[in-house]
């Protein structure tokens, strides 16, 4: 594993570049220091830029919520999302277990966002007695915790509904902390024994469809690396995908790391960290600054 000072050492070992959104780029409240300048000078080298994202909203919506940060659509090539991921198998059903699931979902968002639902081609219910499966798209960090619907989980529990996760994350960056995502409720419903199916990193799918986008630009695989804060996500989506990757050390491990942004961890304490996750990064950054 290489330990680099900055992005600005990864640009002649790679082409395509598939970054994570939180704790990387930004972190819910404005960019990240040195993200926006990092995006300009990739770009400005001709790199090609996804952003790959376990969001459970849509590619689009993302990427309007971005240029609230200054993110702009001239600094990267697509975003490609959990959510979107989740989408298109609910609307096809191509495989066995999205295609035995019903239409009526007890959706676990936040309340502006209950509605997506019937872009799933799903109607919103409010009771799991009506319910035939649960949908969990995001969590309203500050307002409300996993241990708040452990009594909805309970009676979806009782039922045997089963799960779709359109937002694996289990942590995310939020200004001046590290807060619960909505992973961490489709954990804790698997814990009661519910059954889950998830979309977004770490599973290889979605790699697939930032490579698809990367391909169209004439970058190959090899030639692309993915970088995030989740050693979980990143680093073992992009190992379950065959992909260089390099994890931001200052991102939701920063506590575990022990550093500041843009510090990277003392080596003993990576070592210890690296050995307990069973995985390893080909790079380390501090953070995503040139």
């Amino acid at each position: 594993m290489l330990r680099l000072a900055g992005v600005r050492e990864l640009a002649p070992r790679h082409d395509g570049f598939l970054l994570d959104q939180w704790g990387v780029l930004h972190d819910g409240g404005a960019a990240l220091p040195g993200a926006l300048d990092c995006l300009a000078r990739l770009r400005e080298a001709g790199k090609r830029v996804v952003i790959l994202s376990n969001s459970g909203r849509s590619g689009a919506a993302n990427g309007t919520a971005m240029r609230r940060f200054g993110i702009e659509p001239h600094l990267y090539d697509a975003v490609v999302t959990a959510g979107d991921d989740a989408r298109q198998a609910l609307l096809e059903r191509s495989d066995p277990f999205h295609r035995a699931l019903g239409r009526r979902a007890l959706v676990i968002a936040r309340d502006e966002e209950v509605s997506l639902a019937a872009d799933f081609g799903l109607t919103a219910v409010h009771d799991p007695a009506s319910a035939d499966l649960v949908l969990v798209l995001s969590l309203d960090a500050g307002r409300r915790t996993v241990s708040d619907y452990e009594a909805l989980l309970a009676a979806a529990r009782a039922r045997d509904l089963p799960m779709v996760c359109a937002n694996p994350d289990v942590a995310i960056v939020r200004p001046g902390a590290v807060v619960e995502a909505p992973g961490a409720i489709a954990r804790r419903y698997e814990a009661m024994g519910g059954k889950v199916r998830y979309h977004g990193k770490p599973d290889a799918g979605i790699y697939a469809r930032a490579l698809a986008v990367l391909a169209r630009s004439g970058v190959a695989a090899p030639r692309a690396v993915a970088l995030g804060d989740s050693i979980v996500h990143d680093v073992g989506g992009a190992r379950n995908a065959g992909l260089a990757c390099a994890l931001v050390a200052a991102g939701i491990h920063r506590e575990a790391l022990g550093v500041a942004f843009g510090e990277l961890p003392e080596p003993r304490r990576w070592a210890e960290f690296a050995a307990e996750a069973g995985l390893e990064p080909d790079y380390l950054v501090g953070a995503f600054v040139w």
